[in-house]
């Protein structure tokens, strides 16, 4: 089969969106599927008239042969060739749907609503990476749910944290820096912790540039800068690492359409808090971490302060987070999973 990603660039772009994309193209491969890889130029998801020029360039540039694939993060600078998609049975891939993104402003979310709305009836497939994320584009976007399906993430096997030894909770956040990923309330939440021994590191590239600058600004307010370390992007040897030495992993997320670190946490048996936004509140037992409500500082801070203090709450915690992650799907069965949901778009 030949196929054709269309994502916005760079694709080396550390997160899970792009790290789910980047495996899918390693399967694809691996099962013998010509794959070629389109970066998108401009900004997205809102597009700029860069944007909507690539998105044009793109769709010129892959032969009438070959399936094209669209991330859903560049999928709204397509919305004027949303007749030509049609025609060529395109799939979106979709993470979650970029109008639901906090940080835009009002109009920006109803322009990126519009798009949406208007593109994903004209689609061959959609294929959403959880279950909640499908029924929200049928639910509130007018998507045929009989031409959405889901391929979850998969996992690696991963060797189990080894944790820091101690004094005190080494904490992990793993996400980009924007405001979807509720760094900010994380960081309120551990401010009212400072009679703990904690540190934190989050890794994560600023994506949104002033807002990860607000971000290390908030830390000094909180007065707790010298316990929090921005690793930024990190390559994979180096996350392995922070994984296998971090204590406690936490994600204040407000909307993840699966929660691909939180996985990956698991698979590392590491216990979790995390707040249950989208997601990502199915993929972690209730065994295994703490949850909060999106957004809720003094619900996060007082969840997060035993697990912080009591090791032993960690010790079963880590056992109930290393027998979850064994039971996740695995890599090795996505790619096929995603080319059967390409046979039933007919493409």
């Amino acid at each position: 089969m030949k196929l054709a990603l269309l994502v916005p660039g760079p694709f080396s772009t550390v997160s899970g969106g792009y790290g789910y994309d980047r495996r899918l193209v390693r399967g694809f491969r691996d099962a013998g599927h010509n794959v070629e890889v389109i970066e998108l130029q401009g900004r997205h998801p809102l597009p700029d008239s860069v944007a909507q020029a690539s998105a044009r360039a793109a769709l010129d540039a892959v032969p009438g042969d070959t399936t094209l694939i669209i991330d859903g993060l560049g999928l709204p600078a397509f919305a004027p060739f949303a007749d030509e998609l049609e025609t060529r049975n395109a799939v979106g891939l979709i993470h979650h749907p970029t109008a639901i993104e906090p940080g835009f402003a009002e109009d920006e979310r109803d322009d990126l609503r519009q798009r949406e709305t208007s593109l994903f009836p004209r689609m061959a497939r959609l294929v959403a990476t959880s279950r909640l994320t499908a029924d929200r584009l049928a639910g509130e976007f007018g998507a045929d749910a009989a031409r959405i399906g889901v391929v979850e993430p998969g996992t690696d096997p991963a060797p189990r944290s080894q944790g820091s030894g101690g004094p005190g909770c080494a904490i992990l956040s793993v996400a980009v820096l924007v405001p979807r990923k509720g760094h900010d309330v994380l960081l309120r939440a551990l401010g009212k912790l400072t009679d703990l021994n904690w540190n934190l590191t989050i890794a994560g590239g600023p994506r949104d540039p002033v807002h990860a600058r607000s971000l290390v600004a908030l830390a000094e307010e909180l007065n707790i800068a010298a316990r929090v370390t921005f690793a930024g992007e990190v390559v994979q040897d180096e996350l392995e690492a922070l994984y296998n030495q971090a204590d406690l992993f936490a994600l204040a997320t407000y909307w993840e359409g699966y929660g691909m670190a939180a996985a990956e946490a698991l698979a590392h048996g590491l216990p979790l808090a995390i707040t249950a936004g989208g997601a990502i509140a199915d993929v972690v037992p209730l065994q295994a971490g703490v949850i909060a409500a999106p957004g809720d500082i003094a619900s996060l801070s007082r969840a997060m302060r035993r697990p912080i203090y009591d090791a032993g709450l960690r010790t079963e915690m880590a056992k109930a987070a290393w027998e979850a992650g064994q039971k996740l799907p695995r890599w090795t069965d996505r790619a096929e999973a995603f080319i059967a949901e390409i046979v039933q778009a007919g493409a």
